[in-house]
């Protein structure tokens, strides 16, 4: 390993491979290939115009950076993709490959291939919840009318439907759209020219590098530029969050298609086999979403604690920053995906929804709001119902089942009208605050959401991707 920027060009030859492969990050880095290469394009396109660069040699450079996105030959051995690139281009074109770190150092090199990388991971994660949201919202929409309890502490509370339940984590998964397209905005500024703390003499034209990749602003400290992975952890914490929300998804799936529950049946597509019992579905494939998320968590407090205790200026304990981020994005992505896969694989057993209802006392605040609107005080209709739910439960009779004599014998105020709110026909539907399972809310939460998706899908059209960059650098301006 020869490592340029550790030994030839500071004039020494005497490092212990043992510590250039310590520092090596060629491994990790390897995926900033088409970024690297789109930023010294960028770069060497900005040198040639202003002449700070022979206008032949930048020519030069720039088609050989062409042929190298192109071709992706084998690169020489260096400690990263930075060096091994510029390496590479000192073997292919050695009279002009010297002029490429002009006005540069690896400090702004690498926070601009972290920015443009973040900026197009976040591009991706939006894609794939766009996808996943979408879907969710067409089963919403489909089972809007589908019965069944809600849960808090895991015991039943009130009814709602399969629809409203499936929105309740769309919602959660559009806001992680929104953090990612926040992450993305953070990524949006060009470091380039920065160089290695200070900024450069040189002429250098950073609002042209600017604009040759897409960026929507600059940088405006360079020994902040340099030191900055905020928007690494931004997209870090929008990966674990959404992660979060994914788990919660899953282990939601994970209960209702148990037998206890029986709320969901899992397809064959998704559904797993024992090793050693044949009668059993196993939700593997929503157990692992939910073990990822905390991989998620994990790479965030990697992230957390690397850069809490830096000075100002870039350490080379930023080039620790790509495990947490890389790892982020693979594992965000691949939940998104499988998840948005694996709906279609889910059947509701609308019997066994409705029948978790019948048998338990999930109308009890129902009744109550209907004495409340007859003007008793909310504490005295919630222990008079309460009183009722007690004593059907000792007669281990059903609530919506109660006889009006049954309840009078708890509390005069109740009768036949009060009771007809026990049952569990149109139960969800009756709700009229926004947000709720009533139909119209259900159709607002609807709309909502399509519309939220269209215009981020609209507004995510107008970013620019790796590929649109490589088309705009692919011939000389």
């Amino acid at each position: 390993m020869s490592v340029i920027a550790k030994t030839d060009a500071s004039g020494g030859t005497e490092i212990h491979p043992e510590v250039l492969a310590f520092g090596s990050s060629l491994t990790h880095d390897a995926r900033l290939f088409r970024e690297d290469v789109l930023g010294s394009l960028a770069h060497v396109t900005m040198l040639g115009e202003t002449g700070i660069v022979p206008a032949e040699h930048a020519r030069v450079l720039a088609g050989a950076l062409r042929t190298l996105y192109r071709e992706r030959p084998a690169l020489p051995p260096e400690e990263d993709i930075h060096m091994a690139i510029e390496a590479w281009l000192g073997e292919t074109v050695p009279a002009s490959a010297g002029y490429l770190h002009t006005g540069r150092s690896r400090n702004d090199q690498v926070a601009l291939a972290l920015r443009l990388h973040v900026r197009e991971a976040c591009i991706q994660m939006e894609r794939a919840l766009a996808g996943l949201v979408t879907a969710i919202v067409e089963r919403a929409r489909a089972e809007a009318d589908v019965p069944m309890p809600a849960y808090t502490h895991r015991q039943r509370a009130q009814p709602v439907t399969v629809g409203f339940w499936l929105l309740a984590h769309a919602t959660a998964f559009s806001r992680d759209l929104e953090a990612f397209a926040h992450a993305r905005a953070a990524a949006d500024v060009c470091p380039l020219g920065s160089c290695a703390i200070a900024g450069s003499t040189l002429p250098l034209d950073r609002a042209r590098t600017q604009r040759l990749l897409g960026f929507g602003r600059m940088s405006e400290n360079a020994l902040d530029a340099v030191s900055d992975r905020d928007f690494a952890l931004d997209f870090i914490y929008a990966a674990a969050r959404f992660g979060i929300h994914a788990s919660r998804f899953a282990t939601d799936v994970v209960d209702f298609s148990t037998g206890e529950f029986g709320f969901l049946k899992l397809g064959d597509g998704i559904a797993s086999g024992s090793s050693m019992m044949p009668q059993k579905r196993n939700p593997d494939v929503f157990e692992l979403v939910r073990g990822k998320s905390g991989l998620s968590v994990g790479h965030l407090v990697s992230l957390l604690v690397t850069m809490k205790g830096l000075p100002g200026g870039y350490n080379r304990d930023q080039q620790e920053d790509r495990t947490p981020l890389f790892g982020a994005e693979d594992t965000a992505l691949a939940c998104a995906r499988i998840l948005a896969l694996a709906l279609p694989e889910l059947t509701v057993n609308p019997e066994r929804t409705r029948a978790a209802l019948a048998e338990d006392a999930t109308q009890a605040t129902d009744l109550a709001e209907g004495l409340v609107k007859r003007g008793v005080p909310f504490r005295q209709a919630y222990r008079a119902v309460g009183a009722l739910v007690r004593k059907a439960s000792d007669a281990k009779t059903p609530l919506a089942k109660v006889s009006l004599d049954f309840a009078r014998a708890v509390d005069a105020r109740f009768d036949a009208e009060l009771l007809a709110l026990l049952s569990l026909d149109g139960a969800a539907a009756r709700k009229g605050t926004p947000g709720s399972t009533g139909k119209e809310a259900i159709a607002a939460q609807l709309d909502t959401l399509t519309r939220r998706v269209g215009a981020h899908l609209d507004a995510l059209g107008q970013q620019k991707t790796l590929d649109d960059l490589a088309a705009h650098l692919s011939e000389p301006s």
